[in-house]
């Protein structure tokens, strides 16, 4: 998982991951955001209850596969050595990030866990794809660390949120910009009505290239594009605003029933504690980071790499979910209201299980624990 800018996939390949494989080999991946995920039942899903599982194994049998969808972590345990933290299981990694990429690999059995932000998992359950969240992370200081800024036209004439009233707002339902548009609108006291929203995948550069056209009149960007945006247009009167809200959650997440399969919910215990000490190792390891997986793998310059550290501020991987489950209900009864969705229980979304053992795993490598 990651604190990324977002990216999409370019590859659904499942390709067996071991430590003898070269560095080389990881840096084909292409490039991911590093906070990401969903899962959950509701009335809209298929209900399980948590009590349908049993206790995690505090072993993993011998020969358990898991299948990941989680390209940024991928690099930090080679980069870091914590693969070794896996050995004995046999992880295969696949180029797949995002929620409609991992919701279709949940479907064809091709995935038993992913990393994605927190709207996936309410959709999965209103299409009726039982999920769960497994591990979460968040940002310390999130309203300042944000993931997105909204990006605004040329001559569109929008200095405050409150100026988004008709105007065309780029959107995509089911993806966490989407979601953002929405808190934003609600924030500024306007409604679906007040403005014009437009329809679009929020992949690759289509929301700088919708803005520099003028197809809408403003968009959220992530990440580096929120740097290139203004780089190349600010010129031309383009800007961004801050929105001030929460907008940092990334989770890894796997469908209920590889949850229920005892052998398989003991290796994701193992690979959530490798994840939680990952997590830790990037936040230390800036230099490293930068290079290793911004650089060498994502091929951005040094100077994109080290804004995208920057902007990401320190993590937060919490040991207890509740605040975060009271963030994702409100999240979800917004999403209910504005999309004329069933109402969910959050709480439902995810598995406790894990709660404390990512960030367990965090503090104590940041105690000298990790490489």
């Amino acid at each position: 998982m990651t604190f990324p800018a977002f990216s999409p996939p370019q590859s659904t390949s499942v390709r067996p991951f071991t430590r003898r494989k070269a560095l080389g080999a990881l840096l084909a991946i292409p490039v991911v955001g590093l906070l990401t995920a969903c899962g959950g039942t509701a009335t809209a899903g298929n209900p399980a209850s948590q009590a349908s599982f049993a206790p995690l194994a505090t072993s993993v049998p011998a020969g358990t596969t898991i299948k990941v969808g989680d390209p940024s972590i991928r690099v930090a345990l080679e980069l870091s050595g914590l693969i070794k933290d896996l050995d004995g299981i046999n992880v295969e990694f696949a180029n797949i990030s995002g929620g409609p990429q991992t919701t279709e690999a949940f479907r064809a059995n091709a995935l038993d866990v992913g990393s994605v932000a927190d709207i996936p998992p309410i959709h999965a359950t209103w299409t009726g794809l039982d999920v769960r969240i497994i591990a979460s992370a968040y940002r310390q200081d999130a309203v300042n660390h944000p993931l997105y800024e909204l990006g605004v036209a040329p001559g569109a004439g929008i200095g405050k949120l409150e100026d988004l009233r008709g105007k065309k707002v780029a959107y995509s339902p089911g993806q966490a910009q989407g979601a953002l548009v929405l808190r934003i609108l609600e924030k500024a006291g306007l409604k679906q009505e007040d403005v014009k929203l437009v329809e679009l995948p929020s992949t690759g550069d289509a929301y700088s290239s919708a803005l520099s056209s003028k197809q809408v009149d403003a968009a959220p960007l992530g990440g580096v594009q929120i740097k290139r945006y203004l780089a190349k247009y600010k010129a031309d009167g383009a800007t961004t605003l801050r929105h001030g809200l929460r907008d940092d959650p990334g989770h890894l997440y796997s469908p209920a029933k590889v949850l229920a399969d005892p052998a398989k919910a003991a290796a994701l215990a193992k690979y959530v504690e490798t994840w939680g000490k990952a997590q830790r190792w990037i936040e230390d390891h800036p230099r490293e980071w930068l290079e290793g997986y911004y650089v060498k793998d994502q091929g951005l310059s040094a100077e994109d790499g080290q804004y995208l550290i920057d902007a990401a501020g320190k993590r937060d991987v919490p040991t207890s979910w509740t605040e975060a489950i009271e963030r994702h209900q409100q999240t979800s009864d917004l999403l209910a209201r504005e999309q004329k969705k069933p109402q969910l229980k959050a709480g439902d979304l995810y598995d406790s299980r894990y709660e404390a053992i990512a960030g367990t795993a965090f503090a104590a490598a940041g105690k000298g624990g990790a490489a």
